[in-house]
């Protein structure tokens, strides 16, 4: 498994991330036992980064990770590198709404101590953006808590530029989280560049666009209610039958390459230089090795202006924000 370090944070992580947003319940119900499996799995194939988020069932997915870490956690806790992400709270009447407030952020922290079966998390993020708290106070409050010894570092997910050198005025801002695939490249724009030249760690989400990119589906795709993909425009109406035209088309490049469309997804998105990590979520053992495969998939130029070129035809799709799932 191929190591690099997460920009100023200074981590030795592996460059595939083990994801567990699906092990939350927005992606629907699942096997608990094959999900643990997957993730000692990733353990055995050299995976020792793994993300999650008090949101992901509000302690449902830190807990499942914790218990498949167990062993590790206890006995080897400085080859696991964990990340989560707090700032997201349940609203009686709102749904899941942001909360980035020092209130919010200090129980947040505690709560995922204790779903992980942890002292300290080495890697702390604002889930999203909160326009109803300084950013002032946040990095506050985070500053408090890596004096305090509850964590090692702080990144944020989901933030803009501005919204980062914001935050940076009062405390560094040590890693990003940004959604990146072949059907959402916005942040090629700014938040990429931005990050390279802030040498900000940059771990992406989504390289598989949520699963489109594994050409496991096709134009007829439904998904059960509990899943947060029926209501996403990535798997809708045009969007959907025109990108799986796109994937179909990709997948014949990757095959000329002997290798998976999944795999040239994953490939692809490691290849941008300001990429440090990809994370990438699984269910099953299969699913992670074939993204481990990935991360020593190389791209030749020639490899890439060919999805480009396969991509002119795509329908660019937004990712998910915590009010739309």
């Amino acid at each position: 498994m191929q190591t690099t370090t997460l920009g100023m944070t200074g981590l030795t992580v592996s460059r595939i991330c083990f994801g567990t947003w699906q092990l939350g319940g927005d992606w629907g119900s699942f096997d608990e036992q094959k999900a643990i499996d997957a993730i000692r799995h990733a353990r055995e194939l050299g995976i020792n980064f793994f993300d999650t988020a008090q949101a992901y069932g509000f302690g449902a997915s830190e807990r499942l990770l914790g218990a498949a870490l167990a062993d590790d956690l206890a006995h080897r806790r400085q080859e696991v590198v964990i990340a989560t992400k707090g700032g997201l709270r349940i609203d009686a009447e709102r749904g899941l709404v942001r909360d980035s407030s020092p209130q919010w952020l200090r129980k947040g922290v505690d709560s995922s101590l204790r779903e992980l079966g942890v002292d300290h998390i080495d890697l702390y993020q604002v889930h999203w953006p909160d326009p109803q708290v300084p950013f002032r106070e946040t990095a506050q409050a985070l500053q408090e808590l890596v004096e305090q010894g509850k964590i090692a570092h702080v990144g944020v997910s989901n933030f803009s530029p501005a919204q980062m050198d914001e935050l940076a005025a009062t405390r560094p801002v040590e890693t990003v989280q940004p959604p990146y695939h072949l059907f959402s490249r916005e942040v090629e724009r700014d938040v990429l560049p931005y990050a390279r030249e802030h040498d900000i760690g940059v771990l992406i989400y989504g390289p598989l666009a949520h699963g489109l990119l594994t050409g496991a589906y096709d134009e007829s795709t439904t998904f059960p209610e509990d899943d947060w993909r029926r209501r996403s425009p990535l798997f809708q109406g045009q969007a959907l039958r025109g990108n799986v035209a796109v994937v179909r088309e990709l997948a014949q490049l990757a095959s000329a390459r002997g290798i998976e469309v999944g795999q040239l997804a994953i490939a692809w998105t490691l290849a941008n230089p300001a990429v440090h990590v990809a994370i990438v979520g699984a269910r099953s053992r299969p699913h992670i090795a074939a993204a481990v495969d990935a991360a020593a998939v190389e791209l030749s130029e020639k490899d890439l202006a060919e999805i480009d070129r396969i991509m002119q035809s795509a329908v660019p799709a937004p990712g998910p924000s915590p009010e739309s799932v």
